[in-house]
């Protein structure tokens, strides 16, 4: 759940978009009038992705850049790395990680065929980027990665605008930690809003996992004045926190990172999240994609 884009996609005419109909629902591409080769990927209306063919180092939407930060951070520049998304969208992170990261090699898992055929003809992927697209459930992809295979694993896994409950569980984050290879991290969309359940469950489920958390989010989303994204990052090794918070903080939209004690206070006393409890992330009200 990609939240608002930016006030220049409004009132936009969509008689130059790309139409299809994928599993989701309707999905679109839109034009994007700042810059010749973008797109704005929606489904049934909601905002997904947004690719930039000619400079795949841009990430439009915060949640995103948020990810991309810790992309960056995870190793040193241009190291190539093994990352596993789980959620395609319109590849955007995959993209960004080829173009900054070259010679990675990355997996991708997407629930829903329709979309994956309809961006690879529209967006196609570069040829030379190292990049796998699996139509499969995340959770059913997931289990075919080999143990230890992955630097990142990253979550960005909506069906309509909700995480389904199978990919919110402690269950799903031993599978997750068997993935990852040692000193790998977890990275995850999450979406939520007042009064923030959904939230303070997730990093309850994932500090009973890993040892070391932070969560990126805008400050009205941390005061539960409004719904939006918010970005998880899970380790068994010390986060690079100050330079995450620098970057996080600088951004064209500023957010707050949060970690220990602070986080801990956060969550309230919320209690892990299990295959047998969980549910699907909060339904957004329809304003979050006016």
């Amino acid at each position: 759940m990609a939240g608002k884009g930016k006030d220049k996609r409004r009132g936009r005419d969509t008689s130059e978009a790309h139409l299809g109909q994928v599993d989701g629902g309707q999905a679109a591409l839109e034009p994007d009038r700042e810059r010749p080769r973008a797109w704005t990927l929606l489904i049934d209306g909601a905002p997904q992705s947004h690719v930039d063919l000619d400079d795949p180092g841009h990430l439009d939407f915060s949640y995103q850049r948020r990810i991309g930060h810790l992309i960056d951070l995870f190793a040193p520049a241009r190291q190539p790395l093994n990352v596993l998304h789980l959620g395609g969208g319109a590849f955007t992170l995959a993209r960004y990680t080829a173009a900054s990261r070259p010679r990675s090699t990355q997996q991708i898992v997407e629930i829903d065929a329709g979309l994956v055929a309809f961006v690879r003809e529209h967006l196609p992927l570069d040829p030379q980027a190292r990049v796998r697209v699996r139509a499969l459930d995340a959770r059913a992809g997931l289990a075919k990665v080999p143990d230890g295979w992955a630097d990142l694993v990253i979550a960005d896994v909506f069906s309509g605008a909700r995480t389904p409950a199978h990919l919110t569980s402690a269950e799903f984050l031993d599978d997750v930690r068997r993935a990852l290879a040692p000193g790998g991290w977890y990275v995850a969309n999450l979406a939520d809003g007042p009064p923030l359940s959904h939230l303070r469950g997730q990093i309850a489920t994932a500090a009973s996992r890993f040892a070391e958390l932070a969560l990126a989010a805008d400050p009205v989303v941390w005061r539960g004045k409004r719904f939006g994204n918010a970005v998880l990052v899970a380790a068994d090794r010390e986060l690079p926190l100050a330079e995450f918070t620098r970057r996080v903080a600088s951004d064209p939209h500023p957010g707050r990172v949060e970690h220990g004690r602070a986080l801990t206070d956060f969550a309230g006393g919320a209690v892990p999240v299990s295959d047998a409890s969980a549910v699907a992330s909060p339904e957004p009200p329809p304003s979050v994609f006016r």
